[in-house]
């Protein structure tokens, strides 16, 4: 099984470097950019019509301000002095929201790479192969969103170098790329709950990239999580398009996967630093996901191949439409849920989100799930909610004074 598993891990490699060199190509010109104008100290010596441009996508705004948190918080204050009736319909309007956009996006995504097009009673149809494609349809019609949105609504002065938006980017991409591809060789509810866990790897990012720290009830619930995901793996029954080979390509690329999307929360979380809204983020992380996706199909000639593909079947063209929107859409109800009920509530309805999305899956697609399968299911979003409820618990209990002391006045 070694060799075979060695020349599948060379196969899968591949497409993955390929696409790695068409974002090189890009990315080792504007580093090099980036060094040049920084040595030429262009700040201080730039002029004509490019040096706002320059200045803006290389140097910025240095200045820094508090993080977004503090903003999000003074709304949500403005928004409880509202009646009930309206928040609750608020809230309605944003867990339908974002049910109906994630869960249709789930499963779209199933429906495009597990599923074939044109299939008659004499011709076996053929699949859709091209992930980056996919990825390049959602983060064009995202960064459209994003971008009319901020024309539309007065934003923060934008104050970060543009560049640094391309780290996020190009994790963002390939994590993007990963799940896509894990679909060939995996069950979407073995995704979903691979998914779940990245909470792991998160943490282990954190402690890497922002020297963060945790508490024991965050090492505790990780744990958990482990082990509902190991009772789900290895009990689940093995399906007829599975086998221990593709069991192992899917593992392969669910853990580039997190890592990839551990890192760019990371790194988002590092950007947050300066003055920006997340409307902005997603604006300035597309533009350069649009840049690198759509330069790396044009050097491939995978750009116009999936066109024809689309051309020749005019239901998965409708599929990638809709599939695209959901997630452009699905990213601004995840950003005025945070801003109007903060990350507890959010991180709820998604948490409901996953367990319907493994739900329909089941139902539409005939995916089976043993018992053993199903209690560690049940164990991994147990172990969500305890972390929702503990981390409430701890904000709530940093905000109180200390005993025998009242709150500061301001006169």
């Amino acid at each position: 099984m070694r060799p075979v598993e060695g020349f599948l891990g060379r196969l899968l490699a591949l497409p993955f470097l390929i696409n790695a060199a068409g974002y090189a190509s890009i990315v080792v010109p504007g580093f090099l950019l980036i060094q040049y104008f920084k040595k030429q100290n262009y700040l201080e010596t730039g002029r004509g019509i490019c040096f706002p441009v320059i200045k803006s996508c290389v140097f910025g705004n240095e200045a820094k301000s508090a993080h977004p948190d503090d903003v999000l918080l003074a709304a949500r204050n403005e928004t409880a002095e509202s009646s009930t009736a309206r928040q609750v319909f608020k809230l309605l309007f944003c867990a339908t929201g974002l049910q109906i956009s994630y869960l249709t996006w789930g499963v779209l995504q199933e429906r495009v790479m597990t599923r074939t097009y044109g299939a008659t009673e004499s011709d076996p149809g053929e699949k859709f192969k091209d992930s980056q494609f996919l990825v390049f349809m959602n983060r064009i019609l995202a960064c459209t969103v994003a971008g009319l949105y901020c024309a539309l609504i007065k934003q923060p002065r934008h104050s970060a170098p543009m560049y640094k938006y391309s780290f996020a980017s190009l994790s963002n991409i390939l994590s993007s790329w990963c799940q896509y591809e894990a679909l060939k060789y995996i069950s979407f509810p073995t995704q979903v709950l691979a998914k779940a866990s990245k909470v792991i790897p998160v943490m282990l990012m954190g402690k890497l990239v922002s020297r963060k720290s945790y508490e024991y009830w965050e090492y505790l619930t990780a744990a958990l999580i482990s082990v509902g995901v190991s009772m789900f793996l290895l009990s689940s029954t093995p399906e007829k398009h599975l086998s221990t080979v593709t069991t192992f390509s899917g593992v392969i690329l669910l853990g580039g996967y997190i890592v990839f999307d551990s890192f760019t929360s990371n790194w988002q979380d590092a950007l947050f630093t300066y003055k920006m809204s997340s409307v902005q983020m997603m604006f300035g992380v597309n533009v350069f996901s649009c840049l690198f996706t759509v330069g790396s199909l044009l050097e491939q000639g995978a750009l116009l191949e999936s066109l024809r593909f689309m051309a020749r079947h005019s239901e998965f063209a409708a599929h990638a439409v809709l599939l695209s929107v959901c997630s452009a859409f699905g990213q601004l109800f995840i950003f005025y849920t945070i801003n109007q009920f903060g990350a507890a509530v959010f991180t709820i309805i998604m948490t409901l989100r996953q367990a319907f999305a493994i739900l329909l899956s089941c139902l539409i697609y005939g995916h089976a799930v043993t018992v053993v399968g199903g209690l560690g299911v049940a164990v991994v979003f147990l172990a969500l909610f305890l972390r929702v409820y503990a981390r409430s618990r701890m904000k709530k209990r940093a905000k109180k004074p200390p005993v025998g002391e009242s709150p500061v006045q301001k006169v």
